[in-house]
């Protein structure tokens, strides 16, 4: 073997733990993804990881307020007047059980289920102090005294 090959080899190998180390330094930088919720109307639907999430542990209030702050950067879905909205969670936020919230008030009961189905009606009446062109829907992952996890959508009157 020739010293030419030996220090081709030499730099390939330090090419690739280099490659290898990099690719371990930014996976360790990145969040561990959080359970997803998804929003279906029709044919169109939309899905969110968590604004508030520790791992399936109870916020505390400041996590809490925080996550309130980002509830502005919702997904967005249009909803016709008599389309069914469909609510779908991961099997980790139905197994700690969850609520749906149309903004910031309970609107069914607690689940622990992975589906649910809501008649658009819901979204947008007077009757459920839900009028206007813009409604907040948020899944809270567990009950009141134990909330572990929030996801908000908007839902827009199309």
């Amino acid at each position: 073997m020739t010293t030419l090959q030996s220090v081709v080899r030499r730099r390939r190998a330090v090419a690739v733990a280099g490659a290898v180390s990099a690719g371990l330094l930014v996976l360790s930088a990145c969040d561990k993804p959080t359970p997803v919720a998804t929003i279906t109307v029709g044919r169109d639907s939309v899905n969110s990881e968590a604004l508030c999430y520790n791992d399936g542990k109870p916020l505390d209030a400041e996590s809490l307020k925080k996550c309130v702050k980002k509830a502005g950067e919702a997904k967005s879905i249009k909803v016709g007047q008599d389309q069914t909205v469909r609510i779908g969670v991961d099997p980790k936020i139905a197994d700690a059980g969850w609520v749906l919230l149309v903004n910031g008030r309970p609107a069914g009961d607690f689940s622990k289920e992975t589906y649910r189905t809501i008649p658009s009606s819901v979204f947008f009446n007077l009757q459920y102090g839900t009028q206007g062109e813009t409604n907040t829907l948020a899944v809270q992952m567990g009950e009141d005294k134990s909330k572990k996890g929030l996801w908000t959508f908007k839902l827009k009157k199309a």
